[in-house]
Order: C-alpha cells, then structure tokens, then sequence
C-alpha cells in the first residue's frame, strides 16, 4: 500500500472533523476544549458549573436529549446556542460543565461551603437546580442570609408530587367509598379496615397497605410528601379547616403529630433515593400499593423504561388534601464563589432551558414545560396514569421556618424499626470479604436513626445471635427464642453490637436456611402487641447452604405465611461475591416481595449503606 492511500482516509477524517465543529479558527478566532464529562468547549469561554435533581438528567445530559452539551457545542461552532446567530465580536462563549446531586445533599452542602467552609461535604455550584424551591429557601433560613433569591430563580420544569398508586386499587377506593376524590383519609381507611384490601375486593389475604417514601433530608418528592402530610393531619386532627398556609404551632401540636405518626404506620419501608422506589414498585402491587413521586416518575415506569414491565397501569393519585408543584428552578447563589460574568452565563444558560426547543425536550421527558408557548401534550396523558387538569388543590408553600421544624421532626412521625443485621461468617468469608463485610455493617449502624432497634445473628455451620442480656453470642435455638434480648434501642446497645461485629472471624459450614428461619422466629418474639413498627431481615451470605436443618422450602413457607400478618417480616438478601447462591436467595426474595441485592468486597459498604436508609 503506497503512501497516499494511507494519508487519504486521515485528511478525509480531519476534513469531516473541521466541517463539524464549524470551521473553527480563522477569523472566530476560537479554539475547542473538551470538558469533564467530553463536552466540546469554546476556547476563553466563561465557565460555570450546574448541579440539577436526578430526574433532570432526562434532558439535561441523558436519553432524551443532552442539552448542555449542545449548549457547549454551540459556542464552541461560533453560534450563539438561543438564537443560532453567529457570536458577535464582543460575545464571549460559555462552558458549562453540569452534573446530578439529590437537591437534600447539595443544599447541604452549600449551607456547608457558607457557614463551614472546611468541612468534608461543602458544594459552591454556579447554578443549583433541585427538584423544588423548599431547598433554597432551606439555604437561606440555616445561613441566616439571602444565598438564593427565590424572586429570580425561574422555573425550568413542572411536576406535580402524586402518589403513583395501581390502577385496581385506586378504583377500589372509590367504589367503596363513592367519591372520585381520594386522599389521605381514604389510604388510612384501607389501613383501618379489618380485612385489609379483602373489605375493597381485592383479592389476597394482606391486611394492611404498603406505602413508601424517601428521606426529607435528601428527596425533594420526600420533604415536598412530608410537609403535606402535616397539612392533612392539621385539617384533620386539630380541628383547624379553613387556614391557608401550615404554622410552626401546629408542626408541634402534638396531635397533628400523632396523626403524622397514622400516615407513616402505612409506610413499608423507606429509602434515600427515588431510584430504589421507581424500581421496587414496577414489580407489582405485592411490592407496594402506592409510593410518592413526581409525576414524571410515574409516567417514566408506565412506559416501560424500568428494569421490571408493570403487571398494570400505576396512575396519579393528586390527594384531595392538597399536593405541591415542584418547579426544578434555576438559582444562582449570592456567594463569593460566583462571579459577575458567571452570574450573567448563568442567566444565558437558563435562558436557553427556557427556550421552546429545550422546553419540548422537557415535556418528552414527562415533565411539564415551564412556559407557556409549549402547550401540554402526549406524555401528560390518561394513557400513562396521570391528568392534565390536575392537580386541583396546591398546598401554599410553608415559611422557612416551618419547613426546617418539619424536617426536624422526621425523627419523631417516622415508622421506627426493628432490623436483625444476618451475616455469613462461615470458612468461605475468611480474609478481605469478611474484614470488608465488617466495615460495611459498622457503616451500616453509621445511618441507623437512633430509636430503631437493632440486632446481630450470625452463621456459619450454626446460628448465633447477639444476647444483649449476656453480652454474648449464643447458639440461637427456638426453645431460647422469648429469653434472647435480641433487639435493644440502637443508642443503648450501639458500643455491644459494634465490638461483636468488629470481633467477628470466620470459620465452618453455612446454615444460611437456619439463620433466616430463626431470625424470622425471634423478631416474632420480640416483638410486642403494641408494636407496629418496620420489621426486617438483611442477611448477608457468599455461598450456598451446606449445614442447616431446615430447608428453602421451609424458610419460603415461613416467610409466606408471615406476610399474611397486619405487620409483616422483609427479608433484604445480599448474595456477596460470585459464589452466593443466586437462585436461593431470589426465591427468598421473591417470598418476601423484595429483591436481591448484590454486592462484593469492592462495593459492599456502598449496598449497606443504601438499604440502611429503608430504616
């Protein structure tokens, strides 16, 4: 092969390159950059930096549509990225390098940077762009400073909080009760019912209801559902119907806090990110019957685009109590890490979010558009679950004040927990995968809220359990199950549980059946008439059962059978590392209507520390 046939394809590529990025050089003068993430950056372009809510990937840098790198590319072609005009001489380009963080986290972390710049979590984004504006007024109320002005942090996507509830459910409701209207009311009656969803005509023997949320201080939807929540128990508990916007005196009434407590008994388990609920639900009702979401979560599951195909249609429940809109607003803070020039980018950039192109780009994401020159269309369609005409009640936005008490008082309404932490210690966990295990259990207690209770049952060729009575572990027998305290409050039993946990070694066989079959035997007996709190088991293991006595059958059985109970027992498998026995553990998970978590020495800290939050 001569040297021209070589050099040919090369100049053909570098010719194709050229066109594309716009003849760049010569008289614009602009050179490109690459970005973090690959974007092409014009040369000397101002650079500014966004952090937006998850959901906003969609369209921000996702499958739908990658809106700031056709903004950087734009500008790196010479053309102004809103009106497609080339820049003029005086018109300096922009860069802009984005990323998601959970607005609860982020907002954290830029009261951090304000007031406590040194420490570990500290954001300083040039826009940040959470799900609703709760957070920024949050900012402003920790700091004690104007960080956000809310006046001028437009809106760039709409999305109502629903509860994205089955379709056959929601219609139950209403033909029991003969009203289209549905809320909270109605959910609590379903709970109240003796026979569970059986007096609705649903079949099955569950007698209670499944609902789950986020964590306030992280999700958006989780605070926006909080806060309403408290607005229902308002109207419903301190006799007060006609007020418009919820007070500090009545988040600290204690009935209306009592009656916060009722919403959250329906809670199965909770979680840090919506990510897990939007998964979780699209197995069916036997997982949840309703969840809190943002309306484009909603349709996002209803088309298909989860790892699990809906066995039916989920639609909006807009609760005749009232909802909130949550805006995805862009803000700039007032902080001295934002420039003038940055300021007036930032201003560019929303601008351009806010245009009609980008805006219909939002609307296929499930969101809807922020201005008005897009009008409402397909997605926002009974076809996948949601009304176009609701919500008809928007609750009034609280004071910032008001917002921090609801938050403050998470701690005190949320369903409290019992969680036996089951760990394979047998021979096959010696050396980096128990020592790594080790680690992330004691990270696993780090996000343990302090009224849970918590146990510790190990196995290897037996099980044993943490006695709290003792100090020690013992071999877990059914004759021994009342006499065990197993469980303590967290606080007065974290320094016990950790020094176990830290003295852990590993040896023996797996009794991996006989494990989850007496755990499940002792959370039974531990737990009292008047208790109705989230009842689970997370069990860790790395191979298959070579020791018990008992069988799958047997721990598939118990596990059924206890799910017919008002407060039912969930079984968290993590089947850790490539030798954990996959189909066992799937059929475990599937008797307790969860899934399989897996993990390996490498990222087991990190699956701990997510299911923690379910508590």
């Amino acid at each position: 092969m001569n040297k021209k046939t070589v050099l040919l394809p090369v100049l053909l590529v570098l010719l194709s390159l050229a066109c594309s990025l716009g003849g760049l050089g010569g008289d614009s003068g602009l050179e490109p950059l690459v970005g973090e993430k690959g974007q092409t950056c014009a040369a000397n372009a101002v650079e500014i930096s966004i952090i937006y809510a998850p959901e906003s990937e969609l369209y921000m840098d996702g499958e739908i549509y990658d809106a700031i790198n056709q903004f950087n590319r734009a500008y790196a072609e010479g053309r102004n990225p809103i009106t497609g005009e080339p820049l003029a001489q005086d018109e300096r380009p922009i860069c802009v390098q984005g990323e998601p963080g959970s607005s609860g986290k982020i907002a954290q972390g830029i009261i951090n940077a304000i007031i406590a710049p040194n420490n570990a979590n500290v954001a300083r984004p040039t826009i940040f762009a959470p799900s609703v504006s709760h957070w920024l007024a949050l900012v402003n109320y920790q700091t004690g400073r104007q960080v956000f002005d809310l006046a001028d942090s437009p809106p760039t996507a709409l999305a109502p909080v629903v509860m994205a509830i089955w379709e056959s459910r929601l219609k139950a409701i209403q033909e029991k009760t003969g009203s289209q209207e549905v809320g909270w009311e109605e959910l609590l009656a379903v709970l109240n019912s003796p026979n569970g969803w059986a007096d609705y005509n649903i079949p099955g023997d569950r007698t209670t209801v499944y609902y789950g949320h986020t964590d306030p201080f992280i999700s958006s939807t989780a605070l926006s559902t909080l806060i309403a929540e408290f607005y229902a128990s308002a109207r419903y508990n301190s006799g007060q119907t006609g007020f418009r916007k919820l007070t500090l005196q009545q988040v600290n009434d204690p009935q209306v806090q009592e009656g916060v407590r009722r919403i959250e008994e329906l809670i199965r388990h909770y979680s840090a990110r919506t990510t897990e609920f939007k998964e979780y639900i699209a197995q069916g009702p036997d997982y949840l019957d309703f969840v809190a979401l943002e309306e484009n979560d909603l349709i996002y599951i209803n088309q298909g685009k989860t790892a699990y195909q809906p066995p039916e249609k989920l639609v909006a429940l807009y609760p005749k109590e009232g909802t909130f809109w949550h805006e995805h607003p862009f803000a700039i803070p007032n902080a001295d890490w934002v420039t003038p020039e940055q300021r007036e980018a930032a201003k560019i950039f929303t601008d351009y979010i806010r245009s009609v192109p980008v805006q219909q780009k939002v609307l296929e994401s499930g969101f809807r558009p922020a201005i008005p020159d897009v009008p409402l269309a397909y997605p926002i369609s009974p076809e996948l679950g949601v009304d176009p005409n609701q919500p008809t009640v928007v609750l009034d936005v609280p004071d910032p004040e008001v917002i921090a008490a609801v938050q403050a008082s998470w701690q005190f309404v949320k369903k409290q927990a019992d969680v036996l932490l089951v760990i394979d210690t047998s021979g096959s966990m010696e050396g980096d995968k128990l020592n790594q295990a080790k680690q992330a259990a004691l990270a696993f207690l780090d996000n343990m809220p302090a009224q849970n209770r918590v146990g510790l049952v190990t196995f290897d060729s037996q099980p044993r359990v943490l006695d709290f009575n003792t100090d020690a572990q013992i071999f877990l027998e059914p004759a021994n199950m009342e006499t065990v305290t197993a469980l303590v409050s967290f606080e007065g039993g974290q320094a016990k549980l950790r020094a176990q946990i830290s003295a852990l070694e590993a040896g023996g066989d797996t009794s991996l059946y006989d494990a989850i079959l007496l755990s499940s035997q002792l959370l039974q007996a531990n737990q009292s008439d008047k208790d109705d709190r989230i009842q689970s088991i997370v069990v860790l293991s790395d191979g298959q059962d070579t020791s018990s006595l008992s069988s799958l059958q047997q721990v598939v059985q118990t596990i059924q059978d206890n799910r017919k109970e008002r407060n039912p027992i969930i079984v968290i498998p993590v089947a850790y590392g490539a030798d954990a026995d996959i189909n066992a553990l799937n059929a475990i998970a599937r008797a307790s209507a969860t899934r399989v978590q897996s993990g390996d020495p490498e990222n087991i800290r990190k699956v701990l520390e997510i299911i923690s939050s379910y508590f």
